[in-house]
């Protein structure tokens, strides 16, 4: 049986980016022949320290760490037919890895943010000295086949590295589907009227995202007064003095009941060259649940959304306001934009749809 190694950052189930980027094929890849390992670098412990403020003595030794971990790699990556390097080797910005690895094996590079720009947690900024944005590039020029989230990642890749291919991000459309009979459990404080849920699924690193939604959430819940309800997963201590919020820590576990509950979903995004890298998970996580989706016109947006067919793209306030006034005031158009938005989802961003493009890539490789 051929094997891949998959280079990672994180363990199975923790990365959002890992998730649907490659772990949801990874049982349909060893069905069809293909075996596989998969090399992280910060374990569960490392995750409790690496992620939260302080803690600098402990957060460089993880560094120091994994360049053992990768040195192990390297001896490793002789005795497999692909290296598939997700995002990084590292999470410095050196690229000595990724070069050494294209030398011992077969590499694919996959990516899916625009990660050739600076981009550090608010815990890690003082780390920000030991990034090199220019290691994006070096690392396409030493792959032997790109794989890319979306076209405007890919036409990035395309300057370095012309076997570069798209695959999008993508939804189980097994495990996230829709539960409608979960929209009719939100009341009122009365516990007499039924409130519309809208709902926004995130890090805490993308909560500013949410937030440029606030003066229309604002206006909103006076428009309808205790009708509306809004909830935010992910930053379960979450709050604000402006809105009143539901907030609900992230869990692979209760992921798709809670966004179940939401009847319609929002992505809000600026319009700057980080987000128009982005992969449009979020709504198309909400579209696949058959939740009416509202999303910025911003980057892979434009292709996921017919606007008023499948969903809206809003880009200012007051279409923000309008395009959410329809949804709360119609359930039937409520379902029906959440049925076209799963339609659109299995027919084109679902792993269904997309396996047998992933394996032809890992194949072309191997033979």
């Amino acid at each position: 049986m051929k094997k891949i190694l998959f280079i990672v950052d994180h363990r199975l189930n923790r990365s959002p980016s890992q998730r649907y980027r490659f772990e949801q094929y990874l049982e349909y890849f060893k069905s069809n022949g293909l075996d596989w390992e998969l090399s992280e670098i910060i374990t569960e412990k490392d995750d409790s320290i690496f992620y939260k403020p302080g803690n600098y003595v402990k957060k460089v030794g993880i560094i120091l760490k994994s360049f053992l971990i990768r040195f192990k790699d390297l001896r490793r990556a002789k005795h497999v037919d692909v290296v598939f390097i997700q995002r990084e080797a590292l999470l410095i910005g050196s690229s000595y890895f990724e070069k050494q690895l294209s030398k011992r094996s077969n590499v694919i590079f996959d990516f899916d943010d625009s990660i050739w720009l600076l981009d550090t947690s608010p815990e890690n900024k003082k780390f920000d000295f030991l990034k090199n944005p220019n290691k994006t590039k070096i690392n396409i020029q030493h792959a032997h086949t790109v794989i890319a989230g979306n076209a405007y990642l890919a036409d990035y890749a395309k300057q370095y590295n012309n076997n570069t291919v798209i695959i999008p991000t993508t939804i189980d459309t097994n495990f996230h589907k829709p539960k409608p009979e979960l929209r009719n459990k939100v009341f009122d404080s009365a516990q007499t009227d039924r409130k519309i849920v809208i709902g926004w699924s995130g890090s805490i690193s993308t909560i500013k995202h949410f937030e440029m939604a606030l003066p229309v959430l604002k206006i909103l819940q006076k428009k309808y007064p205790n009708q509306i309800a809004i909830h935010v997963i992910g930053q379960e201590a979450y709050s604000n003095s402006e809105i009143d919020v539901v907030s609900k820590s992230w869990s692979a576990q209760t992921e798709v009941d809670d966004i179940n509950q939401f009847d319609i979903g929002i992505m809000p995004i600026p319009n700057d060259e980080w987000a128009k890298g982005k992969c449009g998970l979020k709504g198309l996580s909400y579209m696949a649940c058959g939740v009416a989706t509202v999303m910025s016109p911003v980057g892979v947006n434009n292709d996921i959304i017919k606007h008023g067919v499948n969903g809206y793209l809003a880009s200012n306030e007051q279409e923000w306001i309008d395009c959410l006034s329809l949804l709360i005031e119609s359930s039937e158009l409520r379902q029906r934009i959440g049925n076209m938005g799963r339609e659109t989802v299995s027919q084109y961003y679902s792993v269904e749809a997309n396996k047998e493009k992933y394996l032809a890539v890992l194949n072309s490789l191997i033979k």
